[in-house]
């Protein structure tokens, strides 16, 4: 089973010939350490333990955060829906949300 863009499919456990896997997982590996980093900041870092760089069978990298505490997943959606509600603000004012110095 894949969704339209291959981040469920299958690990890429067993590495088959022509596949850019490093590619993929090297980006992974960006994400999830930018990730980790604002994690971190958020004070939230011990509570994603899990969080790693992974690589599907297509050499696509995504991200796994692992298992996690509800808390931290209500925390990490709250922090999302922030984001996006002040990246829409700024769209409709069309500037930033904070005065020039």
């Amino acid at each position: 089973m894949t969704d339209r863009r291959g981040v469920v499919a299958k690990r890429a456990e067993n590495l088959s010939p022509g596949v850019p896997y490093v590619r993929g997982w090297n980006r992974a590996r960006r994400s999830a350490g930018a990730l980790a980093d604002q994690l971190v900041l958020l004070g939230l870092g011990s509570d994603f333990p899990s969080l790693v760089a992974d690589v599907n069978v297509f050499g696509d990298g995504f991200v796994q955060l692992g298992t996690v505490r509800p808390e931290a997943a209500e925390l990490l959606a709250a922090l999302i829906t922030a984001g996006l509600a002040a990246e829409s603000r700024e769209a409709v004012t069309d500037g930033p949300l904070l005065p020039p110095r």
